[in-house]
């Protein structure tokens, strides 16, 4: 497994790693413990040791997950983890729960996640959402002053825009952003790789594989209970899917997508959110040499990803998290829509 060290900071993580999330809700049912369990331990075997949750995932029980999981493993593996939302309503899913970045609500969130990670120090804390109502250099200003009480270690941000990222930056350095990135959603390349690289912070993506399209393993026929919120999202509605099917069609090696997710270790699309990171690669998802030539036999379908059928053009700043709950006969900005973190 190859490592990389994620912007400027000395934090190594692998080049592939492990998004939690959909073991305990999103994609289903949650999934049985001791099987997520084992699932996590099997990827600390397989040489990964970046794995991504968050306290709004499934209301802190992936955090404890993950936290008990990873006890064995402490001080051999990095943990990423999110705040930003209010989960003190009953309906703490994300996008119906609602964005709170208030400085003492973020150090309320991170004494829980602290307890429920099992860890005295966050590896990587990113705010999950930006919120609109409190100045992110408030955000940046509360999470440094956990950096400075030893309580977090380094900093990041998720689906902020470029001027959020700058105005951030000066008041507290940003190891990592985490935005959507792959074949059918490359409006990062835009404003956010460019600044990335201008201020060498690192870039963790998530949704490679398209909440398991671009497996080829889903067609128009694909059905996906209410517990899978893959029925709510415009992307996988019958219509996109039988639409955007050209993007997998238009691949001349139709096996490139399966050496794809085999270079990613994902044979289960329920957990193939695989988040990559690392400054070297423009890209952000190219890990490993076996994709490469996977990548390059799919330039007509990166080509096509810039304008899906399906997709909606959000705005240039941050992206909002309601873009990912409209109804499905919305159009929406996050990709024609995004997917577990393999690192959301």
């Amino acid at each position: 497994m190859q490592k990389r060290k994620l912007g400027k900071s000395n934090l190594e993580v692998s080049a592939i790693g492990l998004g939690c999330m959909g073991m305990s809700f999103s994609y289903g049912p949650p999934k049985d413990k001791k099987e997520m369990t084992d699932l996590l331990h099997a990827a600390v075997d397989r040489g990964i040791t970046f794995f991504d949750t968050a306290e709004v995932y499934c209301a802190f029980t992936n955090e404890e997950l993950v936290g008990e999981a990873l006890a064995p493993y402490r001080g051999k593996v990095v943990i990423a983890t999110k705040f930003g939302f209010d989960l003190s309503g009953s309906d703490n899913r994300p996008g119906a729960a609602g964005l709170n970045s208030r400085p003492e609500h973020i150090k309320q969130a991170v004494e829980g996640s602290l307890k429920r990670l099992k860890v005295d120090s966050i590896d990587l804390l990113y705010q999950h959402r930006v919120d609109p109502n409190v100045p992110i250099e408030d955000v940046a200003g509360a999470v440094k002053e956990l950096i400075l009480a030893g309580k977090v270690k380094q900093f990041g941000l998720s689906e902020a825009g470029a001027q959020t990222i700058r105005r951030a930056q000066a008041v507290q350095p940003l190891t990592a952003i985490q935005n959507e990135y792959s074949l059918w959603w490359r409006r990062p390349e835009e404003t956010v790789f460019p600044t990335l690289e201008e201020l060498g912070i690192g870039l963790v993506a998530y949704s490679p594989l398209g909440k398991g399209f671009l497996t080829g393993k889903i067609d128009e026929n694909a059905k996906f209970d209410s517990s899978d919120f893959r029925s709510t999202l415009p992307r996988f509605t019958p219509e996109a899917l039988k639409t955007n099917q050209a993007l997998i069609d238009s691949c001349s090696d139709r096996a490139c997508l399966g050496a794809r997710a085999k270079a990613l270790d994902c044979p289960d699309t329920r957990h193939d959110e695989a988040k990559s990171s690392g400054r070297e690669h423009r890209c952000g998802v190219d890990p490993t040499d076996a994709r490469r030539p996977a990548r390059d036999r799919c330039r007509r379908i990166e080509d096509q990803g810039r304008r899906s059928p399906v997709s909606g053009a959000p705005g240039k700043n941050d992206r909002p998290v309601s873009d990912r709950h409209r109804s499905s006969s919305q159009t929406i900005s996050r990709a024609t829509e995004m997917d577990v973190n393999v690192p959301a």
